[in-house]
Formats: structure tokens, sequence, C-alpha cells
């Protein structure tokens, strides 16, 4: 046997599941937060629009849609990236 020592394994990393928690909570944040912003600037333009131009409560409801529907195109591109 040789006279050479062995380092000792290194445990394994403890806080794994804290890491894990942190990153899931970021994650359902992030979509979170994204939802609710991409629908209100739909919504805030949508009213700015029908009070410039007068037309009552149609440029909401199509911007407000549209905001929810690039709420879940950056949904979807943000879990493909993953």
């Amino acid at each position: 046997m040789s006279s050479e020592k062995i380092p000792p394994k290194e445990p394994p990393y403890k806080d794994r599941g804290t890491n894990d928690f942190a990153r899931g909570f970021s994650l359902l944040s992030q979509v979170g937060i994204s939802i609710v912003v991409c629908v209100l600037i739909g919504v805030f333009l949508g009213r700015f629009l029908d009070q410039f131009f007068g037309t009552s409560p149609w440029l909401l409801l199509i911007f407000s849609l549209l905001g929810a529907g690039a709420a879940f195109r950056y949904i979807y591109d943000l879990f493909k990236r993953m």
C-alpha cells in the first residue's frame, strides 16, 4: 500500500432542497407577474385608446385579449427554453 492519503469524500450538497425550492418559487412568481403585467398593459392601452377615439369598450376588450395572449406566449417561450 502506498502512503498516499486519500482525500475524504465531500458530503452531498445539504441545501439542495432549498435551492430547488427557491428556483421553483422564482419561476412561479415570474409566471404570475408576467401574466399580470401583460394584461394590465393591454387594459391601460385599451382604455387610453378608447378615450382617445371614443370607441368605448371595444379597444379595451381587444387589447385585454391581446395582453392575455402575449402573457401566454411569454410563458410558452419561457417553458420551452427550460
